[in-house]
């Protein structure tokens, strides 16, 4: 078989998906797809119907990767429809078996890390109060999601130690390396040392399991980069196919800490004081809201570079990011400048 009729075939196989899940839906048929620029981890496509267009997502698999995209997302999304809540695309119809899900349309742009303004922070908040109206869901916990001050520690860990072995093949490996064991780790034992010192002074179990009543419900992998505006100003968040049960303050530390749509530090205290309120966060949890977010900053600067490990370029390769030699050495740059970001929170 030539590449061409190859290529046929994956298109024709795409079009039948999309026949099956807009039937499914009760929608127009699809007339034609196009695939949309953006998708880190999966392919996403733009399903052309006469009564509108629509949107096929088609998520990661791999062996090496055995987190259920689908399934977080889908159960996210129903949820957060099933409360009401109309700042996310409406999920349609969803097949297992291809891993892959129908949702609507939603119009709009990213915003700029300049255009953001208090009142798009505070969307997001009332976003995450909305989807945590109790009672709160038993969802299955989110990726990488932790219930202790130690599980933060050892997720973050993982991360470091995983950059100790990097993809010889990726561009730029060299300076990755040099990197990651001339800053990354010193910076990381830096890091831990003050969290530690610091869960001493304010009185927190190491091991302890977060209370129940402290867990909720995450977006997860939550901020701008994740959102799009219309011409009206209304936000849409997107994405949440890591969301789950989690400690709040991965939450936050994510919200603020995601790299593509930076969220100016100094609203740090007033998000924390807005879930304190709505969500009726004890003492424990506003000292782990301020004590983690610079584990969080080295947990980013090690997902930057996830390009560099090789399960990372067969994951890029599938969402087909183009322009290999030049991403590898743009990621470079935004590790150092995610690593600068270690203790801006208390200048």
């Amino acid at each position: 078989m030539t590449a061409a009729e190859a290529g046929a075939d994956a298109d024709a196989a795409l079009l039948a998906l999309a026949q099956r899940l807009t039937a499914q839906a009760g929608k127009a048929a699809p007339q034609a797809l196009t695939r949309l620029a953006g998708g880190r981890n999966n392919q996403v496509f733009r399903v052309d119907t006469e009564a509108g267009p629509l949107v096929l997502k088609r998520y990661f698999t791999d062996a090496r990767d055995t987190r259920d995209r689908l399934g977080a997302e889908w159960s996210f999304i129903s949820h957060a429809w099933s409360l009401g809540v109309r700042v996310v695309p409406e999920p349609l119809a969803c097949d297992r078996a291809e891993q892959a899900g129908l949702y609507s349309f939603v119009e709009g742009r990213k915003l700029t890390a300049i255009e953001l303004a208090p009142a798009h922070v505070d969307a997001a908040i009332d976003f995450v109060l909305a989807v945590n109206t109790p009672p709160r869901p038993t969802l299955a916990p989110g990726s990488e999601a932790c219930f202790s001050l130690a599980e933060h520690l050892a997720t973050v860990e993982r991360r470091v130690a995983r950059l100790a072995t990097l993809d010889a093949d990726v561009p730029h490996v060299a300076e990755a390396r040099d990197f990651v064991a001339a800053r990354l780790q010193p910076a990381w034992a830096d890091v831990k040392a003050t969290i530690l010192r610091g869960a001493a002074a304010e009185g927190l179990a190491f091991e302890a399991a977060i209370p129940a009543d402290q867990v909720c419900l995450s977006p997860s992998d939550f901020g701008f980069h994740n959102a799009l505006i219309d011409d009206a100003g209304k936000l849409t968040f997107l994405d949440f196919e890591y969301a789950g049960r989690d400690d709040p303050a991965k939450l936050v530390s994510d919200f603020f800490c995601q790299p593509e749509v930076p969220v100016p530090l100094p609203v740090h205290e007033h998000f924390i004081d807005r879930l304190t309120d709505g969500l009726g966060l004890d003492a424990g949890s506003v000292a782990r809201c301020r004590l983690l977010i610079d584990a969080y900053q080295v947990k980013w600067t090690c997902i930057i570079l996830n390009d560099f490990l090789p399960l990372g370029a067969t994951r890029r390769a599938f969402a087909d990011t183009g322009a290999w030699t030049q991403r590898c050495a743009a990621q470079l740059a935004k590790a150092e400048t995610q690593l600068g970001l270690i203790g801006a929170t208390s200048d």
